[in-house]
């Protein structure tokens, strides 16, 4: 398999939709939008248009391939290969004209990602990796932060929708990153988080109560960007277990912070 020649496909694929999301932003339809799982979890006949456009032209690359993706297009794999997507990571931004959002392809066979595609739509900015390659940004090469020192850094997290049980745990985290960091930033998308910090522009990211699509695309290329990615325990389970740190060299500490306090 050509890993080299399907991220191309996929890029070019993510900027035609990313086009079509482009337009619908500029004359957008607030009377069109639906909720998902409580009043604040958006969704709108941009982000099930877009899914749409995707899988068609996905389907197209890999015959057989299945589907995970956000609104509700789902498929049985006859080959092992999944496209794990979001057609419209950052939908709240998406409605109130603000910027970030972004398309969110991932390539999986079996429990390994081959290929990840972060498009950030209003910056016409274009993450991506496959196995084995350099991260890059359009066509420039990209590492994560070298930042070592948790006081020198910068981070991005957001908040969750639903399952706010541990709500006051995570408010306190965020309070000690705010008490040790140069700051916390939200901004509204856990894919252009990722991408941001594999880019470098982030130190860290730390979220929960996210699913494989949020994060699929974007965690792969922190890792081929250089970085580390793990669930709260440390452990690999952060595609499929709602907990997700990412970051450089500051890693460890976000780690221990979190450990400590998520599971006392």
């Amino acid at each position: 398999m050509d890993l080299t020649a399907i991220e191309l496909e996929v890029i070019e694929i993510c900027k035609i939709v990313g086009g079509f999301i482009r337009t619908e932003a500029q004359a957008f339809d607030r009377s069109r939008i639906e909720f998902k799982q409580g009043f604040n979890n958006l969704v709108s006949y941009v982000d099930k248009e877009a899914e749409q456009h995707l899988v068609q032209q996905l389907r197209k690359i890999i015959p057989d391939s299945g589907f995970i993706a956000e609104e509700g297009t789902g498929s049985a794999s006859a080959n092992g290969y999944n496209w794990i997507i979001d057609p419209l990571d950052g939908t709240t931004n998406f409605m109130h004209g603000l910027p970030p959002y972004a398309i969110s392809v991932a390539l999986a066979k079996e429990n390994q990602t081959l290929i990840g595609v972060v498009y950030e739509i209003t910056k016409e900015e274009c993450f991506h990796a496959h196995l084995n390659s350099a991260a890059f940004c359009n066509k420039t090469e990209i590492k994560v932060s070298p930042v070592s020192d948790l006081q020198e850094s910068l981070l991005a997290t957001g908040f969750p929708y639903y399952h706010l049980d541990k709500k006051d745990v995570y408010l306190d985290i965020i309070k000690l990153f705010l008490e040790k960091t140069h700051g916390i930033r939200r901004l509204g998308s856990a894919s252009v988080d990722l991408a941001y910090v594999a880019c470098g522009r982030m130190d860290g990211f730390f979220e929960y109560n996210l699913n494989a699509w949020d994060v699929a695309a974007g965690a792969f290329i922190v890792q081929q960007a250089g970085g580390h990615v793990t669930d709260f325990s440390g452990g690999n389970n952060f595609l499929h277990g709602g907990e997700i740190i990412a970051a450089g060299a500051i890693h460890p500490e976000m780690l221990e912070i979190i450990h400590q306090h998520w599971y006392s």
